[in-house]
């Protein structure tokens, strides 16, 4: 199954959501310019495929964005635009010989466990869930006499012509039946894909990219590879039907088919399938139980006989909520999008830094766009594009960049907070002071109780003071007046480290006059480049820093 077609498991569960309480506070001129907005984005993404054979968008989010404007659709139905012209997979007129039922999706292993146990843990598959476009073939005595695409489940695009280029699809079945129906997956052939490291790698748009066309050539043809995963009127039993299909010459697909008895092998076969190779992209395993209803009573919706287990996404769309700004200690300006939560593979992504100021300008990223994001490294939750933007776009408040720099902000003044803030944390963290028990969270509360208005007012903070703070309490209180009396203790260059020394400053056992004393010329004699003994004699001479000098050498630190 494919991004061209509406999954089908939306199903009552889906356009559920889609009552008034989940749906946008909208106008319906707002409401018909949101969902012609995310129309045209969607029709763009399909001409891409169609025509220009290209994947701008991963499949996940396409999938998202596509049940996106179907939940909007439920919302607002009088404003609601004309329907997808989607790819030759829904439009189609072949009537399907056994009714394509599609799958539910069931959200974690609980849930998998639950659906197990209802069936009492017996007679009961597993399969890898290919990541491809879903097919109907018909052998007629031995003859491949048609092949049709899902289409709506029970009339699909006719695939025959294409489906003779195929060589992966067999034109003849030895010892065949009079008529014999399989249904399986097209896919993108990748020997040795590893899921977990290159994740779906778009192989699904690939093929459907590819079936969307008049003609397939032959390297495009060579590239594409079938798994069957049922014979919908074959035995009764699923070990017979194996059999039957090991025969037929499906016999890696048989092989991808294995039985289990509870959570444990499932999740043994998962975890197999997600982590070594497969000759195809896999987005989850499918449980099946070996009997169910005969063909001729299937429907063109899930079953309870058959269910998914899908992977967890590696790139999803996002609602921006709110773009916010961090200042860091050397006065650099972080945009940052707060997002409604999503599922990253095993994360939950509810910010993402967009990297730097001038890429949040050139993308003009606001609340109420939609952001497609991937995890950079399995971990770290990025930026990848702009899906679509809201047709209203809000005003956002922008730091002025001319405000901070690595001079500025050594008090917690009106505009200089987050970089105030920033100074506090690199100097009580791993970079600087090591001081135990600390986090930003200490810092903001004895900021917020008005302690702390410099860099160093916490010196002098007396443990009834840090007692009174409501974050805090009396045992924190005592802990935290300790570790701020052993700082006073830390080595001179331990201090210049937390203080924000540039990095080349160079201290071969001088003390802080010394350093002051050295001028840019200085600095150069003891190999600073010119733009940075420049950055290290502006540092030794401003005001604020000899300020905290000062105090540091009024409570006795060591080389003040």
């Amino acid at each position: 199954m494919h991004r061209a077609c509406l999954l089908l498991i939306l199903g009552a569960s889906s356009i559920a959501t889609a009552h008034a309480n989940d749906c946008p506070d909208w106008p319906p001129e707002q409401a018909r310019k949101e969902m012609s907005a995310l129309r045209e984005r969607l029709d763009g993404w399909n001409h891409a495929y169609r025509v220009e054979g290209a994947s701008t968008v991963s499949d996940a989010v396409y999938d998202q964005a596509e049940k996106q404007l179907a939940a909007w659709r439920q919302c607002f139905p009088m404003q609601a635009p004309a329907p997808l012209a989607h790819l030759a997979d829904d439009g189609g007129r072949v009537l399907s010989p056994v009714a394509q039922t599609g799958l539910a999706k069931l959200p974690d292993e609980a849930a998998v466990t639950a659906w197990m146990q209802a069936r009492g843990n017996r007679d009961l598959w597993v399969q890898p869930k290919a990541d491809g476009v879903a097919v109907t073939l018909v052998y007629v005595d031995g003859r491949l006499r048609q092949a049709s695409s899902r289409g709506d489940g029970l009339h699909g695009s006719d695939w025959t012509a294409l489906a003779q280029s195929i060589d992966a699809i067999p034109k003849r079945l030895p010892n065949a039946l009079a008529r014999i129906v399989v249904q399986g997956e097209l896919v993108w052939r990748l020997p040795g894909h590893l899921q977990a490291d290159a994740g779906g790698v778009n192989a699904r748009s690939a093929v459907a990219g590819a079936l969307a066309r008049n003609m397939l050539d032959d390297a495009t043809a060579a590239k594409i590879g079938l798994f069957v995963w049922d014979w919908p009127s074959g035995p009764a039993d699923m070990p017979s039907r194996l059999a039957g299909l090991r025969a037929m010459g499906f016999a890696d697909s048989a092989a991808l088919t294995q039985p289990v008895s509870g959570i444990a092998e499932v999740r043994r076969w998962r975890d197999q399938w997600y982590r070594h190779a497969l000759p195809f992209a896999a987005d989850g395993t499918v449980l099946r139980q070996g009997h169910r209803p005969p063909a001729d009573m299937w429907k063109a919706s899930p079953p309870d006989w058959a269910v998914a287990w899908k992977y967890p996404a590696a790139t999803a769309l996002a609602e921006v909520r709110a773009v916010t700004f961090t200042v860091g200690r050397s006065g650099r300006v972080t945009p940052v999008l707060e997002i409604a939560p999503v599922q990253l593979d095993d994360h939950r992504v509810q910010r993402v830094s967009i990297g730097s100021l001038a890429r949040w300008r050139e993308l003009d990223i606001r609340p109420g766009d939609r952001v497609e994001l991937a995890l950079a490294g399995l971990t770290i939750p990025r930026l990848q594009s702009v899906a679509w933007r809201a047709s209203q776009r809000v005003a956002v408040d922008v730091p002025d960049p001319a405000d901070h720099g690595p001079l500025t902000c050594w008090h917690s003044t009106p505009g200089c907070e987050a970089q105030f803030q920033s100074r506090l944390v690199w100097l009580g963290g791993k970079q600087g002071l090591r001081l135990h028990g600390v986090n930003a969270g200490t810092w903001q509360a004895l900021t917020d109780a008005g302690l702390v208005h410099g860099l160093l007012d916490w010196l002098k903070l007396a443990p009834a003071q840090l007692a009174a703070v409501p974050m805090l309490g009396e045992g924190r209180g005592t802990t935290l007046a300790k570790a701020f009396a052993d700082a006073r203790q830390r080595s001179f260059d331990d201090w210049l480290q937390a203080l924000g020394v540039p990095d080349d400053a160079v201290n071969e056992g001088e003390d802080w006059a010394a350093l002051v004393a050295r001028g840019e010329e200085g600095w150069r004699v003891h190999g600073a480049s010119a733009s940075r003994a420049r950055q290290l004699a502006a540092f030794f001479a401003h005001p604020d820093v000899r300020a905290l000098a000062a105090q540091l050498r009024a409570v006795g630190v060591q080389g003040f």
